[in-house]
């Protein structure tokens, strides 16, 4: 529901971007988002993701194509407003995710990584609701947004059943009476979503 409503409202989205701070914004959620679909693409070809839960391999996938929807949205409004296409990752992120690939070995290393990717693209684009400039945009951001929310939501769940010696949950329908009591509530720790890990508007901007 969630990608169907940030769909509705990237298809609205015309030259609409009245200033270089909102193309950044825009230029800045495209890398984020380009990072994120190569490290779910890498991470989908793992073995011990390949062959290894099938919910999480079908949940690697289906996010990647929405996160290539979100590239493409995003690449396409600030076109529209006159700026470039980002095509590349963001910078920061790219460095701890360049670091961080060696050290993965198992489901939950790939899963913890996920997180901050989605945590940062969430915050991101929660804090660029109030930054842009016009109104088309800050229902693009404001649409995208809870969908990266959902993401780490799921991610959540799903490392705190991998930290608890349940893989056999991780499954769609699940045995919900086996559950942990904790599984309700570990996927929304926060009452309101926080931002003061957003990324800068610049940062993922063409130079």
């Amino acid at each position: 529901a969630g990608v169907a409503g940030a769909a509705a409202v990237l298809s609205s989205v015309r030259a609409s971007a009245t200033t270089a701070d909102d193309i950044m914004a825009l230029q800045t959620a495209a890398s984020l988002e380009n990072l994120a679909i190569s490290v779910y693409q890498t991470a989908a070809g793992l073995p011990f993701i390949k062959d290894g839960n099938k919910t999480v391999a079908a949940f690697i996938a289906k996010t990647t194509t929405q996160h290539q929807a979100h590239a493409k949205a995003f690449n396409a409004a600030a076109t529209q407003a006159g700026g470039k296409a980002q095509t590349g990752p963001d910078p920061k992120y790219a460095a701890v995710v360049k670091e961080a690939l060696p050290t993965i070995k198992t489901p939950a290393d790939v899963v913890a990584l996920a997180i901050t990717l989605e945590d940062v693209a969430a915050q991101t684009y929660t804090k660029n609701v109030g930054q842009v400039s016009d109104a088309q945009l800050r229902k693009l951001f404001a649409s995208v947004a809870p969908v990266e929310a959902q993401h780490r939501a799921t991610l959540l769940a799903v490392q705190a059943l991998l930290a608890g010696n349940l893989p056999d949950l991780i499954a769609i329908p699940t045995d919900a009476a086996k559950l942990p009591a904790a599984a309700g509530s570990v996927g929304f720790p926060d009452a309101f979503y926080p931002t003061k890990n957003a990324s800068p508007i610049s940062e993922g901007a063409v130079k």
